[in-house]
């Protein structure tokens, strides 16, 4: 009798996931509005600076730090609003400046409005300024040829004004993913096909297909929704084929354990190749990798298989985990990790489980984690109610007060 494999390591299984995930080839050029989420496929240069002169951070007056100390009243000569040309300040007077004017050359500081005083045509500053005081000087925020985002940065709506703030109206990111999304089993039914009430003994709506297609939409892909394949040979073959033309991934969920209705297994490896991993965490222990060929105008292309367990919040938890970061790197994304912090436990996890398990908490108004009380693997609303997981090592017990590895949805998601 042979013995069970042993289960694999969650590190393991990233690194041996990610070591096949080659960067995908095209580059889109997008307008710089509807880059966010998108992954830069070159480096970007600054042909400018920013600001490009000298400009006031205040409203207020342009003046010469050494002619306003001795507290005399000087005249108002320019009135410099932003975009503006300002022409240099005449000895013996101030200018009135807006915010992101350009300074005067010849002045050395702003004084804002509120320490100055108008007395009839002259003004009177109330506090002695310092030099450089509320000037942003030329080039602080940018210098022309630095690189400013660099290739592999997942674009945010910071980045989007910051290429905007250098007249970038296009970006060159890494062209989207394609995946291929479809679930198994006869027991699955679609919201809105059949009511609550009329369901059959078995049947299950499929949470599965919703969250899923979020969460790959999320990550920029180009989803196709293959909708529920019957738990027939056949018929999974003939899917998994066709998506395999035009796809560079196809994800699935549920039939990748070992019953005899899954049949996931024996149709990847008729049409290409399949790993199966027993995966030492909680929930997700079931997961499959492996290549399909498909057939397009007489040439052969490959793409990448994922099949993910059935329960719904093992597939959501696996695909934050293990898909995701594969999704990153085959767009070539720089960070594909995600930050934890140490957080007080406001609750006792007395079994020690020998898998890495995530359960699922949320933060309290007291700064700690509160635990859901049902971790089961099926129990989605744990999904809902919590805001991240717990990341507590295999054989690990928890005392209420224990600081323990949280992760946020948040960032699994983002």
């Amino acid at each position: 009798m042979n013995s069970p494999r042993p289960l694999m390591t969650l590190d393991d299984a990233m690194a041996s996931l990610l070591a096949h995930a080659q960067y995908l080839a095209g580059v889109d050029e997008v307008s710089t509005f509807e880059a966010d989420g998108r992954v830069l496929a070159q480096d970007l240069v600054a042909e400018l600076q920013v600001p490009p002169n000298d400009t006031s951070a205040m409203d207020g007056y342009a003046v010469r730090c050494a002619e306003v100390s001795s507290g005399a009243g000087l005249p108002v000569s320019q009135r410099i609003p932003a975009g503006a040309q300002a022409q240099p300040l005449a000895a013996g007077t101030v200018a009135r400046i807006f915010t992101g004017a350009p300074v005067p050359a010849g002045a050395d500081a702003v004084v804002m409005q509120e320490a100055c005083e108008l007395q009839g045509d002259l003004l009177r500053v109330s506090e002695a300024p310092k030099p450089g005081q509320w000037i942003r000087r030329a080039g602080e925020d940018v210098t022309r040829g630095a690189v400013v985002l660099s290739k592999g940065e997942r674009l945010n709506p910071a980045s989007l004004g910051l290429a905007a703030s250098l007249g970038l109206a296009q970006l060159p990111v890494v062209r989207r993913p394609k995946v291929a999304l479809f679930s198994t089993g006869d027991e699955l039914v679609m919201p809105g096909d059949i009511a609550p009430a009329d369901m059959r003994p078995g049947a299950i709506y499929n949470s599965n297909r919703f969250f899923l297609r979020a969460l790959l939409l999320r990550l920029g892909c180009e989803v196709s929704d293959l909708g529920i394949v019957p738990d027939q040979r056949e018929a999974t073959v003939q899917a998994l084929s066709q998506a395999a033309q035009t796809h560079d991934l196809i994800l699935t969920s549920g039939g990748v354990s070992v019953g005899e209705e899954d049949h996931i297994k024996p149709a990847v490896q008729q049409l290409g190749e399949l790993d199966l991993w027993q995966i030492g965490m909680k929930p997700g222990k079931p997961f499959a990798y492996g290549k399909v060929m498909g057939k397009v105008n007489e040439e052969h292309h490959l793409a990448h298989f994922i099949g993910l367990p059935g329960n719904p919040v093992s597939s959501f938890v696996t695909f934050a985990l293990l898909v995701r970061p594969f999704l990153l790197k085959l767009q070539g994304a720089s960070k594909l990790g995600v930050p934890a912090s140490a957080l007080p436990a406001h609750f006792d996890w007395p079994r020690a489980d020998k898998r890495r398990e995530f359960l699922r908490v949320r933060r309290n108004a007291q700064g700690g984690l509160d635990l859901f009380p049902n971790q089961s693997s099926g129990v989605l609303t744990s999904a809902v109610w919590a805001d991240g997981v717990v990341d507590n090592p295999a054989g690990q017990t928890i005392a209420r007060g224990d600081l323990v590895r949280f992760i946020a949805w948040s960032d699994l998601m983002a």
